[in-house]
């Protein structure tokens, strides 16, 4: 019985896994496909399932901000250079570079380095992203009675430095949420400001990868479609869930607190990625 089964319990599983570590400065998409591996998923079934459920946490991204994005439908028809990162034009000329940004660097990456880019650089990746992170967190604990003037909108120069530095997670088991969430922090926003733009900035990221797979594969290779729809409503149903809290999280506890909780996880992945690729 659980045989029959066997492939929607998988499924269910991959979607949870999904919808929670997207967010974390950890790497979603080497997380999932070391738990797909486990169960006995095929290495590269399990690398472009990964890929794939990516479609279902940008889903969630999309439901959670969809304010942000419906303001900036409407004001489309105002953009001008000269306002191109000013009020509701903000986000979306933030976003439209930083995307630019992240081909220009990531794409060239890519090709520079498939074939031997190896797990135990990603690991120390992730492992040096939660070191800046605690390191964020103990500035933030010593300058906590210092009144910081922290930015409201995002710049042009913010835009092409988090693009850039997105174009990093093209290398398997660095985290796109963690590399770009710490440069916005370092970049003087709050955490919820930080976390917001990092979320907005996946939706393109996410529809780009998960439409490669169905595109190129003509589906999701070693699952059926039934499956591959199951995973794909629970990665945006928990995705959606883990945003919320995540963010009430941000809001309402010290975010020195928040940084060394992250940056701890963070440590502690990118040491057994580093482990298990010795």
């Amino acid at each position: 019985m659980i045989d029959e089964y066997w492939d929607l319990i998988v499924a269910i599983l991959a979607g949870v896994v999904q919808g929670v570590v997207e967010w974390l400065p950890v790497s979603s998409q080497g997380n999932l496909s070391l738990f797909l591996t486990l169960v006995g998923t095929s290495p590269d079934h399990a690398l472009q399932l990964a890929l794939f459920l990516q479609l279902g946490t940008t889903l969630s991204s999309a439901l959670y901000y969809r304010a942000d994005i419906l303001e900036s439908l409407e004001a489309a028809p105002e953009w001008r250079p000269q306002t191109a990162f000013v009020g509701p034009n903000a986000v979306t000329s933030f976003v439209v570079v930083a995307c630019l940004a992240t081909g220009l660097i990531g794409l060239p990456l890519y090709f520079l380095a498939v074939g031997f880019v190896s797990e135990l650089s990603g690991g120390v990746f992730i492992a040096a992203i939660g070191l800046l992170l605690v390191l964020t967190g103990v500035l933030q604990l010593a300058s906590e009675s210092v009144d910081l003037a922290a930015k409201s909108e995002p710049t042009l120069w913010d835009a092409i430095l988090v693009g850039a530095v997105q174009g990093l997670s093209i290398l398997p088991g660095v985290s796109r949420s963690g590399v770009t969430t710490s440069a916005l922090i370092f970049r003087s926003y709050e955490a919820p400001s930080a976390f917001r733009l990092s979320f907005l900035l996946s939706i393109p990221a996410g529809i780009g990868a998960g439409l490669l797979i169905f595109v190129t594969e003509g589906g999701v290779p070693g699952v059926s479609l039934e499956a591959a729809l199951v995973a794909l409503a629970t990665s945006a149903i928990v995705g959606y869930a883990t945003i919320g809290i995540l963010m009430r999280v941000v809001e309402r506890v010290p975010f020195w607190l928040v940084c060394f909780g992250l940056g701890g996880l963070a440590i502690v992945g990118g040491g057994g990625v580093t482990l298990l690729g010795a």
